[in-house]
């Protein structure tokens, strides 16, 4: 295989890469991804894809992906979630939003409230 073909930084090979791309951008199956990446058409493609997949250098290289893809995701939600609070028709999809919003900063209420009371407490009864 011609050095063009392999990442220098993870050592993936084009269609290692391009294979874990397809699952992470668009959660197609295994089948239709590696389709996509040039592996050899309906089973047998299913069955080398997920040999790749089960590679420590692949696995982690999909990792990554995800963790970023996440990342990414989680600015769209923070904006949704800060738009929600200030903007939603509900009043209590505000609250929630606003509740979600504070939990995630570490600022939540108590799970528990605990009450003491001191002093005495005397009772008599008297059946007479």
């Amino acid at each position: 295989m011609p050095r063009s073909m392999i990442s220098p930084k993870d050592k993936l090979t084009f269609k290692q890469r391009l294979l874990v791309d397809t699952l992470v951008t668009t959660g197609c199956t295994i089948t239709e991804a590696s389709q996509k990446a040039g592996y050899a058409k309906g089973e047998a493609g299913r069955v080398i894809a997920s040999r790749t997949l089960r590679l420590p250098k692949v696995q982690s290289y999909m990792m990554n992906q995800i963790a970023s893809t996440v990342g990414m995701g989680a600015i769209q939600a923070s904006k949704t979630l800060t738009s929600l609070s200030g903007g939603a028709k509900s009043e209590y999809v505000r609250l929630e939003a606003s509740r979600d919003i504070l939990d995630r900063v570490g600022i939540r209420a108590p799970d528990k409230v605990q009450h003491s009371i001191s002093g005495e407490l005397s009772i008599k009864i008297d059946l007479d």
